[in-house]
């Protein structure tokens, strides 16, 4: 029974980190692609966004004005609880950087940002599944950094 039990355990781990290894390897290709066409189809949707700790991630984003949205699936949302923090982006291009802030109470603002930033997610998704709703706020402190126009 104990090596049964050790084999499943070794087993989960090996697999655990196979997938792991997978998904860096998909980001890692995800992002090359976004840093060398900014204009192409997978970067007019999704964005390269750095944290604070150095950590990249390439994300889908709905870009208005001065916010942008990110619908963040798995844990690492939590980064943006409290007091959020400070990012980087590569959206199309360009160089921006922000303040990154999780939205858990307001449940009218959320459902009307997701409708326009994920509108083909299924309606019968429950909401825990359907992924954290993080909002950045652009600086404006620098010359163009959110005029649209130029992308």
């Amino acid at each position: 029974m104990r090596k049964r039990y050790v084999l499943l355990v070794l087993t989960a781990v090996v697999l655990t980190g196979l997938l792991a290894w997978s998904i860096q390897r998909m980001n890692a290709r995800v992002i090359s692609e976004i840093q060398l066409h900014p204009s192409s189809e997978r970067a007019l949707e999704t964005m390269v966004m750095t944290l604070a700790d150095g950590t990249v991630y390439p994300v889908n984003y709905l870009w208005e004005g001065d916010s942008v949205f990110v619908g963040i699936d798995g844990l690492w949302w939590r980064a943006f609880r409290g007091e959020g923090q400070r990012v980087q982006m590569l959206i199309q291009g360009k160089r921006l950087t922000g303040y990154a802030k999780v939205e858990l109470n307001d449940r009218a603002y959320i459902d009307d940002v997701f409708a326009r930033l994920r509108p083909k997610a299924p309606d019968w998704l429950p909401d825990w599944l359907n992924g954290k709703l993080v909002v950045i706020t652009l600086d404006t402190n620098v010359s163009g950094a959110i005029d649209q126009e130029d992308s």
